[in-house]
């Protein structure tokens, strides 16, 4: 945890003024609208999902008002997007994010989003937020669905147990927001001290007694810092000891580690039991169940068969089958052919190289803008004209079965299959988003709580899911051949999913997380909304992927100047012919492969309609391009979210196993002669 400036900061807000204002956070668990919420207080979009986990990054953005802030001249203050969280004690790195903007940027006053259908879930941060002693309001979001399931909430009362302003919303609709709206302008008023609602065991409270002299003065109340001490929140027991010089940090173990000693449960879990106890104990006071006729009978029906273990993989299958005619077929095929082909083949490209050519006359500067290997006729060429249609196209699909309801049904039906190799049924969403783009998934892995699975899930993505591009390629060479190939081809890059992510569950050191997920009824997603969605995740993609495809169309530039390419390819051609059984010209396709996956498939299928491939050379040849390493953005993405030094382990590692299984391949094809 960083260290602040933090009596500066006091000195700042005390003067008052626009620029010493401390933000508004939003708080909630994972998939409580509070992305939505942010977005109609800013003005700005942010990723909306139908799914735990989306806001995975902080966002900050500026609520314009119509009065004044409590008692500042101002009519704006920053608000933070903080990430979907399940406690204020960090247990993964979302919750730890959100622990410390509490401390480092001592808000304003705290926005708790809770899904209105499950409160009693959301109890558990209000009850550790009142600890805290800072201003917050409490946003029941989803409320219609709550009246819709028969769950009627009583507001007033509610209000009152906890001593704050609750607010029912439906976000999506703009209901509830002008008194949101109203609860911000007058945050600073409510007390610092909110009702304290938990009375926990003597032990914990004369331990709170006792502490409570020794911590330095933060925003945080020294009750909700010592609770957290007290459930073993030792990065914060050492931000403390920089904070101040009088920390004695030794005192505070030792009344941490006796109050330990005085129970059988860990100190943690008795916190945890009595907040659950009060949590429990307003709910049953506040909410009250009617007896409503069932609607939407087909919907719920349709969302149940989407999650049975029989009925859900026809139903998977078929998806998937809709999205790869959607985005390998319109989007990979018509849209990029014209993209490419048209406008920039016959339109941007010819006229930016007379350009060039006329305004620069150093020859090798024009090759490395126009030439072969030249930025904007590859690196910009390729990202523009043929992964962003890929792209856009896939998250206006994507963006269907996150709006419907699909992907959480989706990631509990392939909760078992992914928790035998270290993860749980949230991995499916990189996966599958690896249908569309590898890049595109490896941002996605920080979706999930550990590092353990996001290193796991980036070497899957890596090894054994073909972007579209690709996909459409393969399936175009093989699949009018043969289908016995075909199945092969799935049927080994399938067993190679399990084995490498069994095998990495094992050795790759860490915890995998639990599983939690909330399942949304089934909706009928909205075209605005999807829409919206494709623009901004479009607009994210290319602002971090562009600039890594022009990187590594430049080193390409180099490696082909200083004709390392060609040596690359001469000291490959022996694996190329020895080892995997194939002719020496699909080498180049390998390499071109590492540019563009769909390029190195494309090679391949050249060579089979000159003949130069058989049915083996051609099984194997197409297994080893979809294992083979990953195209150069995705390398340099792998490079970006875990470290050069196991990005370039985790690429190598595939190389050398894809080669491996590709030369066995071509042993077993050859000797049982199914081809």
């Amino acid at each position: 945890m960083d260290i602040r400036d933090d009596k500066k900061r006091d000195h700042n807000r005390d003067r008052g003024g626009e620029e010493s204002i401390p933000p508004i956070v939003l708080i909630g668990n994972p998939n409580v609208g509070k992305s939505v919420i942010f977005g109609l207080l800013t003005g700005r979009y942010v990723d909306v999902s139908n799914y735990p986990g989306t806001t995975v990054e902080v966002s900050r953005g500026k609520i314009a008002l119509s009065g004044k802030i409590d008692d500042y001249k101002m009519k704006e203050i920053s608000i933070i997007d903080t990430p979907g969280v399940n406690s204020l004690l960090p247990k993964s790195e979302d919750e730890r994010v959100t622990r410390d903007i509490l401390i480092r940027e001592r808000p304003h006053g705290i926005i708790q989003v809770i899904d209105a259908k499950n409160l009693k879930r959301g109890l558990l941060i209000t009850l550790q937020l009142a600890d805290m002693g800072i201003p917050f309001v409490v946003v029941l979001n989803i409320y219609d669905e709550a009246t819709e399931r028969g769950i009627d909430i009583d507001i007033n009362k509610l209000s009152m147990l906890l001593g704050v302003k609750v607010i029912p919303m439906v976000a999506i609709e703009r209901m509830g927001l002008s008194d949101l709206k109203k609860a911000i302008s007058d945050l600073g008023h409510l007390q610092r001290e909110t009702k304290r609602l938990t009375k926990f065991d003597k032990g914990i409270e004369d331990a709170i007694d006792r502490l409570a002299p020794l911590l330095p003065r933060l925003n945080i109340s020294n009750r909700g810092l010592i609770l957290m001490l007290l459930s073993g929140d030792n990065d914060l027991l050492r931000y403390l000891e920089g904070y101040s010089n009088d920390f004695k940090i030794d005192k505070v173990k030792e009344i941490i580690s006796k109050t330990q000693d005085s129970f059988r449960e860990p100190v943690t879990y008795v916190i945890q039991k009595g907040r659950q106890g009060v949590a429990e104990e307003i709910f049953n006071e506040c909410v009250h169940y009617e007896v409503v006729p069932k609607i939407s009978s087909g919907r719920k029906r349709l969302g149940d068969l989407c999650m049975h273990p029989f009925w859900g993989i026809p139903i998977l299958i078929s998806v998937l089958y809709i999205m790869y005619k959607f985005v390998g077929g319109l989007g990979a095929g018509k849209v990029v052919d014209f993209m490419e082909s048209v406008v920039f083949g016959e339109y941007i490209n010819p006229i930016t190289i007379k350009i060039i050519e006329s305004i620069i006359p150093i020859k090798i500067i024009q090759e490395a803008l126009t030439g072969k290997y030249g930025l904007i006729t590859v690196g910009i060429t390729y990202s523009v004209s043929i992964v962003g249609p890929i792209v856009g196209f896939f998250f206006i699909f994507f963006g269907v079965l996150e709006d419907s309801g699909y992907l959480p049904r989706l990631t509990i039906l392939s909760n078992k299959i992914f928790k035998r190799i270290g993860l749980n049924g949230r991995a499916v969403l990189p996966m599958i988003l690896g249908l569309g783009c590898d890049t595109m998934a490896t941002f996605a892995t920080r979706i999930l709580d550990t590092r353990k699975e996001r290193i796991i899930t980036t070497l899957l993505l890596a090894l054994c899911i073909p972007c579209s591009a690709q996909l459409g390629v393969v399936l175009g060479m093989i699949g009018g051949l043969s289908g016995r190939v075909l199945l092969i081809v799935i049927i080994t890059v399938l067993l190679q999913l399990i084995i490498v992510g069994y095998l990495a569950s094992k050795i790759i050191p860490g915890r995998s997380s639990y599983f939690i997920i909330e399942i949304p009824p089934m909706r009928i997603p909205k075209l605005s909304n999807i829409l919206k969605k494709t623009y901004f995740r479009v607009k994210w993609f290319m602002k971090e992927a562009v600039p890594l495809f022009i990187i590594g169309t430049f080193i390409l530039f180099l490696l082909d100047k200083l004709d390392l390419l060609v040596k690359i390819e001469y000291l490959l051609s022996p694996v190329v012919t020895d080892v995997l059984g194939l002719p020496a010209q699909a080498t180049e396709a390998f390499i071109l492969g590492f540019l563009r996956r769909d390029y190195g498939a494309a090679g391949l299928f050249l060579l089979a309609e000159k003949g130069k491939l058989d049915l083996i050379q051609i099984t194997v040849s197409t297994s080893v391009m979809i294992l083979f390493v990953p195209c150069i953005a995705n390398f340099f993405v792998i490079i970006k979210e875990q470290g050069i030094k196991r990005g370039i382990l985790i690429t190598s590692f595939i190389m050398f196993y894809a080669i491996i299984v590709g030369g066995v391949l071509n042993i077993i094809l050859r000797y049982i002669h199914i081809l």
